[in-house]
């Protein structure tokens, strides 16, 4: 099983609201119907079997999400607020589908406000089971950040990396990866760090996104991948191939 993230920041202009880096999305499901196709993804050779790809909310949902003040821990009770955050990154989701289905990849939609919600703490709840079954009966399901009802908050954003965490836990993920706009993660010389076993190590580099990111940028990234068994991968969009054949491109989050 591998948990595939496209970045949001990947797959839109994220400094102009709602727009949509159409190459880049492009490159991306070509890579990955070049997995299905060739049979990259294990050591066996085998076709890829076991999907699933989580994007971000990118200039859609961050931009919408702030007008509104709502972040994963700042609620709304308000229907706009949710019409507005939800219904753009519906939008984006279809945009992602469609590429994907035009390169014969078996994309289909599941949405976490329809799923997922969030008790008082704030913990999150994500039922696996029916990505678990479409992976069963040959689909690749595409989850993306969102809002989810949130007790005592109204709603709250669920961010793409939580979903990653989430479902690689819940589906028992082999491999993790997540594709942003840089190859990895980088240090104060834009050199990319290769490995990553604390987050202590890499404080210092980690800084905010610079545009607008309502979910943690780059460090809450390392923070959700270090809270995992499997090891993770961070690379740009032209590593999403290797990545699929086996390899571990960028940085590795151990």
């Amino acid at each position: 099983m591998i948990v595939l993230k496209l970045g949001g920041s990947a797959i839109t202009e994220k400094d102009r609201p709602e727009t949509l880096d159409g190459k880049s999305l492009t490159a991306a499901a070509a890579a990955v119907s070049t997995a299905f196709e060739t049979g990259d993804g294990d050591s066996d050779g085998d076709a890829i079997e076991e999907l699933v790809i989580v994007h971000g909310g990118g200039s859609f949902g961050h931009h919408n999400a702030s007008e509104h003040g709502v972040t994963t821990t700042a609620g709304s009770h308000d229907p706009a607020a949710v019409h507005d955050i939800h219904g753009a990154m519906t939008t984006l989701n279809e945009f992602v589908l469609s590429r994907l289905l035009e390169y014969d990849v078996p994309a289909v939609p599941v949405h976490p406000f329809s799923t997922a919600h969030r008790d008082s703490d704030g913990d999150l709840t994500l039922p696996s089971q029916q990505v678990s079954t479409l992976v069963e009966e040959g689909f690749v399901p595409v989850l993306h950040g969102d809002l989810v009802a949130h007790a005592g908050e109204g709603v709250t954003v669920v961010s793409g990396d939580e979903l990653v965490v989430d479902l690689a836990r819940s589906l028992d993920a082999d491999r993790i990866g997540l594709c942003s706009t840089v190859p990895g993660v980088l240090d104060d010389a834009d050199e990319v760090v290769p490995e990553i076993a604390s987050f202590d190590a890499v404080a210092d580099i980690l800084g905010e996104s610079e545009a607008t990111d309502v979910t943690g940028g780059m460090a809450a990234k390392v923070q959700a991948l270090l809270e995992l068994e499997p090891e993770a991968s961070i690379f740009g969009l032209g590593d999403i191939e290797p990545f699929l054949a086996g390899d571990e491109p960028g940085t590795t989050v151990r």
